[in-house]
């Protein structure tokens, strides 16, 4: 049975504009300046995704170290896991309490809130071009443009890749492979030698969403595949998605060892398979390199390896695609503080801090040019930013790319695959009825 969701971020966004345009009497309130000069007083509000170890002292460090230089300024930090960000920002959108600062990934989740009037214009402070656009590649700034405007402040770019034990291979006598077919046939020597071959945990249902989007962009042709990505383009009936659920449900079967129970399995206790030694592979994003190999864990650095999910033979889409997105920050357009809240965004995105972020054992890779070297990040972490760079094109995750309903549509779509309980074509037709919905 499909778990009752909350309401699409679209829809939450949607009614808050509405509420704001009605309490204005019949206008948007003004939007935010963000190019005055900031006032280094108050209290500045951040929604981050860094809940948890070893990310949380991140933004703790970069808000202490803010407030040193300005004494006056308070910052206050609402801190967040991957899943719980969405939540949160629903509720805080919802009960108009957007904080200055809020985390957003690319796609459909951030132009829903630029869309909505609540992401403030950062064209003439962020553009390419600009003091502080020219920190960054164009790439990681375009992911959050909008008809030619720029909205989002990218902090960290990111890709997916299948992390393993380099020792679990020797034990198995395999190499790695360079095709899902070859993939498939290492899970049975990897199994023999003690091994779960993949672990894998979907409890929260966008881990299946992760490798569904890297499949289909190898099965599906490119145009086809972003065309399907906007409901009034979509067809959502290119062969190569049923292929891909296919290959997905093949990998379920035969790779790990939860099977049709991974939908009662967290992602992280997959995470901790590989860290701990019990797993030989575990699909993870660059964010997740260097906690898996964080002190204490069975899985040194030395022994973990990445590579892309190998792409299926023939397969008619883009066979050097990787699946990823740069992940940033919104400022909320009806901040008061917006200008602070610029200030303190340039400050964390300075040379030092982004070196920071991007070092042990917080391993996430800035988007600010010059920050990801061999000497400041783990050599996976180092690797893994080559590998997106050099990457044909990045999809962006499946659940942000789309509309919520399509989105909601795919993650009941991986669950009913995983499960057995629905076909490859069942699911496609539960995408194609969202989607006309959504039109």
């Amino acid at each position: 049975m499909r778990k009752t969701r909350t309401l699409p971020i679209a829809v939450v966004v949607a009614a808050s504009a509405m509420i704001l345009t009605s309490c204005s009497g019949g206008s948007a309130e003004p939007a935010a300046d963000v190019t005055d000069e900031p006032v280094f007083e108050g209290t500045l509000s951040i929604l981050t995704k860094f809940g948890g170890d070893p990310l949380e002292s991140y933004f703790e460090e970069i808000a202490d170290a803010y407030e040193a230089e300005h004494p006056d300024v308070t910052v206050e930090l609402i801190q967040e896991t991957d899943q719980s960000v969405k939540d949160k920002t629903k509720t805080l959108t919802a009960s108009q309490a957007l904080p200055d600062i809020y985390f957003t990934w690319a796609g459909d989740w951030a132009q829903n809130f630029v869309g909505g009037g609540l992401a403030a214009d950062l064209s003439e402070v962020i553009a390419p071009g600009t003091e502080w656009g020219d920190r960054f590649g164009e790439a990681s700034l375009s992911a959050f443009e909008y008809d030619g405007k720029y909205y989002g402040v990218p902090l960290y770019n990111n890709g997916k890749f299948m992390g393993f034990s380099k020792s679990a291979f020797a034990a198995a006598g395999i190499e790695v492979p360079t095709s899902f077919e070859e993939l498939i046939d290492s899970c049975g020597p990897l199994r023999d030698a003690g091994y779960e071959p993949i672990a894998f945990g979907n409890k929260d249902g966008w881990p299946a969403l992760h490798y569904l989007q890297q499949l289909f962009a190898y099965n599906v042709p490119s145009d086809v595949l972003h065309a399907d990505f906007d409901p009034t383009t979509a067809e959502w009936t290119d062969p190569g998605y049923v292929a891909a659920l296919e290959q997905f449900d093949r990998l379920v079967t035969e790779c790990t060892d939860s099977g049709n129970g991974t939908n009662g399995v967290l992602y992280t206790t997959a995470q901790e398979a590989l860290a701990g030694g019990r797993a030989a592979m575990y699909y993870q994003e660059i964010l997740e390199f260097d906690t898996v190999t964080a002190e204490g864990s069975a899985l040194t650095t030395d022994d973990f390896g990445i590579f892309p999910l190998p792409a299926p033979e023939g397969a008619a889409g883009d066979s050097s695609a990787i699946e990823g997105s740069p992940e940033g920050y919104l400022i909320n357009a009806r901040s008061p503080r917006a200008a602070l809240a610029v200030d303190f965004m340039k400050f964390a995105t300075e040379s030092d801090n982004a070196s920071l972020l991007s070092s042990p054992p917080y391993g996430q890779p800035s988007t600010v040019i010059g920050a990801v070297t061999e000497e400041t990040s783990s050599t996976p972490v180092f690797e893994g930013i080559a590998a997106v760079n050099d990457a044909s094109q990045l999809v962006i995750w499946l659940d942000t790319v789309t509309v919520p309903e399509v989105a909601d549509a795919w993650l009941a779509g991986g669950e009913a695959i995983i499960s057995g309980s629905a076909t490859p074509e069942e699911v496609l037709q539960s995408v194609r009825t969202a989607n006309d919905a959504a039109k």
